[in-house]
């Protein structure tokens, strides 16, 4: 496949997130690229699939070939779109969490999402958002039941279900970088205007697509005791500093307040 036509422009964004560590947010869902070394790296989620041309640009511009592996915080439409059209390019394994890899093996669907929670426009389009499983077969495989990430001796995976069972973070120790997915978020994703002004706060998972509440505010406050420094989430700009772990902190505080809807077929 020829990516050279499908690099999406307008709608990305690059940023620096910490050393050896880029986002690439792709119109309103954010990529990493991981450095191991200045030859290795690993991507992690994929974005929409219309992103999958910028995503290899992105990869290529900077480290000129494929990734060690894919690693998925989750597999929504909006972090695998662009997976198996990468995959043609890459002959590179994915990873996934256990509990994730019937969806990602054809074998179940993610339910349906709720246009009922939230408040906003992205809420009220959410019954266009695709939530049929995809079927990558043998390629893509679990992680590491210990917690590493193949590759890297610096990063481990957590466990933060709820938004979906086999959600997963990845947390770099010796700094304190956190890659969040869709755990939580530094946007309010459910509005619309949000979104695109990109105004930076932390939010709970996206209420629509979020299925189990007390998974997740379970997950928010592990995440929350890591003490992240400097976080990338699946949506939203990165956030660093005193700033981000007040906001973490009030969240975990008041999490049933703040981020469980009052209603909605999942809550």
């Amino acid at each position: 496949m020829n990516f050279s036509g499908m690099l999406a422009s307008g709608h990305t964004e690059l940023w620096e997130v910490a050393p050896g560590v880029i986002g690439l947010r792709t119109l309103f869902v954010n990529v990493a690229f991981i450095e191991l070394n200045p030859s290795d790296w690993i991507l992690v989620d994929t974005g929409l699939g219309m992103y999958a041309g910028s995503v290899h640009n992105t990869a290529m511009e900077r480290f000129g070939k494929p990734p060690r592996a894919i690693i998925l915080t989750h597999g929504h439409f909006d972090h695998v779109g662009g997976l198996t059209e990468l995959l043609d390019v890459w002959d590179v394994p994915v990873y996934a969490h256990s509990l994730e890899l019937p969806y990602l093996t054809g074998k179940e669907d993610y339910p349906p999402a709720d246009p009922a929670v939230g408040g906003g426009l992205m809420s009220m389009a959410a019954p266009l958002y695709p939530y049929r499983g995809i079927d990558l077969g043998t390629r893509v495989v679990p992680l590491p039941a210990d917690g590493s990430v193949p590759g890297t001796r610096e990063w481990r995976w957590v466990h933060s279900p709820g938004h979906s069972p086999g959600h997963i973070s990845l947390f770099r120790d010796k700094d304190k970088v956190l890659i969040a997915g869709d755990a939580f978020l530094t946007v309010k994703q459910e509005s619309a205007f949000h979104v695109i002004k990109q105004d930076q706060e932390v939010h709970g998972p996206p209420a629509y697509f979020t299925t189990d509440w007390e998974d997740a505010e379970k997950s928010v406050r592990q995440l929350g005791l890591l003490d992240p420094q400097i976080v990338l989430s699946g949506h939203g700009a990165p956030m660093h500093g005193i700033d981000l772990s007040q906001q973490i902190a009030h969240l975990c505080r008041y999490f049933k307040e703040l981020a469980v809807p009052g209603q909605g077929k999942y809550v």
